[in-house]
């Protein structure tokens, strides 16, 4: 099992706190600013809110069960401890195509993932900071003109199938979990769930499934597991092993209230 990131991580604020106390020297006209109390006072503010905050990466392939474990880990939480921060929102926005050729796009393949922005997303709630996430609609490929503003929390789970496979985002995951499962039960909730969430034909869907999505699984998304810290077999219905994985979030938020 692994190990539950110590408090405070000292190397991390030191970082964060020389660069604040950079740009406060390079921008303040009053030199007397060093010795102000209120200055320090928001140094241990910041340096408080770095050190509380475990990201936990919850991967594996289209139809694993990611969703069904992220939700039981959800029912045991307060919302204001835990939140979620999905993949799926922050797809490229692709306004410049049309929809046919949006219609065409591989959502199993890295480059479909805008990962700059959910790492720079991630980076703002380390420090303390909200951010506004993007809302993706699979219907039209795009992404909407409104946001969710989503504030800082104890504990991030970041959820998607592509997680792993992005060297920047993996640096910022405290806990990288993989759902895996059987080929076919994989197939059989991607069919009930793109018709019924996202509109497509049986044909649609079992042409997409052999033409992008088991491809990129193969090339992508299966070799990421190499990387995963907890491996939860079974999807959603392996009891077992989302215990274990709420039991590493309970001791963190334990830790970090004390």
């Amino acid at each position: 099992m692994p190990k539950v990131p110590k408090v405070p991580r000292v190397p991390e604020i030191l970082k964060v706190l020389i660069s604040i106390m950079g740009f406060i020297f390079v921008n303040s006209r009053h030199s007397k600013l060093w010795l102000s109390s209120n200055y320090f006072v928001f140094l241990i503010i910041v340096s408080t809110k770095l050190i509380i905050m475990l990201i936990v990466g919850i991967a594996g392939g289209t139809g694993s069960g990611k969703t069904t474990v992220v939700r039981k880990v959800m029912e045991v939480f307060p919302n204001d401890e835990v939140i979620v921060i999905p993949q799926d929102s922050y797809y490229k926005d692709n306004i410049e195509i049309s929809l046919e050729e949006r219609q065409k796009i591989n959502f199993d393949h890295p480059d479909s993932v805008e990962w700059r922005l959910l790492t720079d997303h991630l980076k703002h709630l380390k420090r303390g900071m909200p951010v506004e996430m993007p809302i993706y609609s699979y219907m039209t490929c795009l992404r909407a003109k409104e946001t969710i503003t989503i504030k800082p929390a104890r504990v991030v789970l970041v959820e998607g199938i592509l997680i792993l496979t992005d060297p920047g985002l993996r640096n910022l995951l405290d806990i990288k979990v993989y759902v895996d499962a059987d080929a076919d039960d994989r197939l059989g909730r991607v069919i009930n769930r793109d018709i019924i969430e996202r509109g497509r034909s049986v044909l649609k869907v079992l042409e997409r499934y052999h033409d992008t999505v088991k491809p990129s699984h193969l090339q992508f998304i299966e070799p990421s597991k190499r990387y995963a810290d907890i491996i939860i077999p079974r999807g959603g219905e392996n009891q077992v092993g989302i215990e274990v994985l709420i039991s590493i979030i309970e001791k963190h938020l334990l830790i970090s209230k004390s």
